[in-house]
């Protein structure tokens, strides 16, 4: 857009309609004749340090390496194997459905799920159970094999494995008959939902503390109980590629019993059985089309809590993650959960390599208290800014998706991030500066001062039409019908407290923009 003047404004984000702009003479000019330069680190005022990010681990924890049938020899088998593989299909379905009205039958009557299940309930469940061995047979796992052996219940209660595949929990349903910690939403899968309420799965919703606490509370319960089954939990939280550990989650030892651990192995020439970025069709049908696939399970000695550190929950991980990532000789990285979603977003909507948007999420999480939640909404924003095939941004996209121009402090901003100083900025670099500023102590009560200062007292909140006028100026200048529109989320003409503080918990590195005219000193020193 154009003004009478020449000022030139570029939109931002999605947030109003193209007309709406910023007046970028206006912001510099203003800006500057009443700030002067700012200073190199933007964000001194909040009492922010300079960035400093360790190197990126290169690798994908995720990724199938065989994610398409590639080579001669992989085609003619697949052909060769069609007719096996409906034969497969035909042994798949019976096991299913004798599985399925087997475990209906054991579940008839049982009303009260919060106590152990009757005996004869449990003999009858020895058919689903065998009926799981066929399902593992039809997906060619016709032999597996097994070193060590499962330790009794009354010494390690608590079992914990590495997650490659959907196969896992297949082969220790078999195997074991555990209690496993599922997610809600299994519950409502056809078939699979009858398995998990047979097998008195504990119910958890991963982005909800309350429901991580009380899983925790039923783990307690269920594993000081001989009356019910061992409890057996996957605590990377999702399927890797099985060349890694990924970071553990604790809620297997926060209870602090004796834990066994189990690692998986799939040996492969042509084909790579893990389940981390492949479609899971995809992964079905390719196992179907295989003369045999490999599976190795190994049980590790017991890890027991060390009584002189009996609270230490996240020793105690280590020293079981160390076993196993010894038996597996692999190494364990700072990946989790959260990159995997991370991956799936920035597929879906740029259909491009998802991995450039993977940030080591655990140590972002324990460095910045940042959730998996709010990466994702941080990565919607980051997507905006048009990042070019290798996943990074120029100062002109970061700029144009604000809806900002050039300036001595937008440069400083975007310089705050560019770590390398090479005039682009990573994913990582920008969930990290963000989540840095959003945690400072003193970041809230800054947020707080600049609303107090142009807010009005009678009515306590900022007029939208005002907000435009010269002497109403927050940002450098007057400021604009843009900026008014992001902080105005709702459209309602009046820029509130709640509406004013959301806007800068979503943006956080827009506070820089109110240090110039909003004296932060001594607000700040009283904290």
């Amino acid at each position: 857009m154009v003004h009478a003047n020449g000022d030139i404004t570029a939109p931002l984000l999605d947030v109003g309609p193209p007309e709406v702009a910023l007046d970028l003479n206006r912001f510099l000019d203003r800006g500057s004749e009443a700030a002067g330069p700012p200073p190199e680190n933007p964000f001194e005022f909040l009492g922010a340090t300079p960035l400093v990010l360790p190197q990126m681990s290169p690798v994908d924890p995720f990724r199938n390496h065989t994610p398409h049938i590639a080579g001669l020899y992989e085609w003619c088998k697949t052909f060769f194997c069609l007719p096996i593989a409906a034969a497969r299909l035909v042994l798949l379905g019976i096991a299913i459905a004798v599985g399925y009205v087997t475990t209906v039958v054991a579940l008839y009557g049982w009303k009260d799920k919060e106590r152990p299940m009757s005996r004869w309930r449990s003999r009858v469940m020895c058919v689903t159970r065998l009926c799981a061995r066929f399902i593992l047979f039809s997906f060619g796992y016709h032999w597996i094999k097994r070193k060590g052996r499962p330790a009794s219940r009354d010494i390690a209660p608590i079992v914990v494995c590495n997650h490659v595949s959907y196969i896992e929990p297949i082969f220790f349903f078999y195997e074991l008959f555990p209690t496993m910690v599922a997610s809600e939403s299994h519950d409502a899968l056809p078939f699979v939902g009858t398995i998990v309420r047979a097998m008195q799965v504990i119910y958890v919703d991963r982005f909800s503390q309350q429901s991580r606490k009380l899983a925790i509370h039923e783990i307690k319960r269920k594993a000081s109980s001989n009356d019910f089954p061992r409890i057996m939990l996957f605590p990377e939280g999702t399927t890797t590629n099985g060349r890694f550990l990924i970071s553990f989650r604790l809620g297997a030892f926060i209870p602090g019993f004796p834990i066994q651990p189990v690692v998986v192995r799939y040996p492969y020439i042509h084909f790579d059985q893990s389940w981390g970025n492949i479609n899971l069709l995809k992964l079905m049908f390719r196992m179907f089309t295989q003369f045999h696939n490999f599976m190795e399970v190994e049980y590790l000695p017991v890890v027991f809590p060390d009584e002189s550190k009996q609270q230490n929950t996240v020793h105690f991980a280590e020293r079981t993650s160390y076993a196993m990532t010894n038996a597996l000789n692999v190494l364990q990285t700072s990946h989790s959960f959260g990159d995997m979603m991370l991956s799936a977003r920035a597929t879906e909507l740029t259909k491009e390599r998802g991995s450039n948007y993977m940030v080591e999420m655990a140590w972002v999480e324990n460095s910045f208290n940042i959730s998996s939640s709010e990466a994702v909404l941080l990565l919607d924003q980051f997507l905006a800014m048009n990042p070019d095939s290798n996943g990074h941004v120029q100062i002109h996209g970061f700029l144009t998706a604000y809806g900002l121009g050039w300036s001595p402090l937008c440069e400083k901003i975007f310089g705050y991030l560019d770590l390398e100083k090479k005039g682009s900025i990573t994913f990582r670099q920008f969930l990290s500066g963000s989540a840095q500023i959003k945690k400072q102590p003193t970041f809230m009560t800054a947020c707080e001062t600049a609303f107090a200062k142009f807010s009005d007292n009678l009515t306590g909140h900022i007029s939208v039409g005002k907000m435009g006028h010269p002497n109403q100026s927050i940002v450098h200048g007057a400021i604009s019908e843009t900026l008014c529109q992001l902080f105005d989320a709702d459209g309602d003409g009046i820029v509130s407290r709640d509406d004013f503080m959301d806007c800068l918990q979503k943006h956080p590195l827009l506070i820089a923009l109110f240090a110039a005219n909003v004296k932060f000193d001594d607000q700040l020193d009283t904290l």
